[in-house]
């Protein structure tokens, strides 16, 4: 059937559930993938032995193996991500409706947390360069990387950017890229030195900074 002239056409999004679902899968493969060729060991560096490999000999692991710090990261990667991801791709149901910065402002806030999160349980996790390039390669082979996070929040803004919403001066992979950079300075920050700004000013600051909207939007083209 051929829609009227005038009437926008419904945008298929991606189920949600099922995003998620596939994204704790990809993070269940990134475990098995760390743990090939090694198991425990891939977790030990490589000059302890693994009756040393202990919090003893780590009191940045408060008690944990370097096997166990990789799980527990793991482990909340797989329950942490999926609902950042998802954060992220539902922006795509706010295209044309309220503000673009209030619209950005609950995925600022849960940037934060989110890092703020993952920080504090890889800095245990990654003692290890072996680790580090186990990690670096499972990440490849899942596709969970950076672009994973950077693809979402670009598409939305180059969607209100098409509606007039946002200036045509933005690079919506740039801005996205900043915003993402914004979020994991202040969880940083936060957890190392103190931040001056709560969570919520900070995520006020970070999408204030980023300067997207026109200096006369347009009426939204969606109801």
């Amino acid at each position: 059937m051929t829609a009227h002239l005038g009437t926008p056409m419904a945008t298929q999004y991606p189920d949600p559930h099922k995003r998620a679902q596939e994204t704790r899968r990809r993070v269940l493969e990134m475990a098995v993938f760390m743990k090939q060729e090694g198991g425990d060991g891939a977790a030990r560096p490589a000059n302890v032995p693994a009756g040393q490999a202990s919090g003893a000999a780590y009191p940045q692991l408060r008690g944990a193996t370097p096997a166990q710090a990789v799980e527990m990261f793991l482990a909340l990667l797989q329950d942490r991500l999926p609902v950042w991801l998802r954060t992220l791709e539902t922006l795509m149901h706010m295209t044309g409706k309220g503000r673009v910065n209030d619209n950005l402002l609950p995925v600022a806030r849960a940037g934060i947390a989110y890092y703020a999160e993952v920080q504090a349980a890889a800095m245990p996790a990654f003692l290890s360069p072996s680790i580090t390039v186990r990690f670096r390669e499972a990440l490849r082979e899942t596709d969970l990387g950076p672009a994973s996070e950077i693809a979402p929040l670009a598409e939305y803004l180059a969607a209100e950017r098409g509606l007039g919403r946002v200036s045509p001066d933005v690079t919506p992979e740039a801005s996205a890229r900043l915003l993402l950079a914004g979020c994991f300075r202040h969880a940083y920050y936060e957890m190392f030195i103190g931040s001056g700004l709560s969570r919520d000013d900070g995520a006020v600051e970070i999408v204030r900074e980023l300067r997207l909207e026109t200096a006369t939007p347009r009426a939204p083209a969606l109801s």
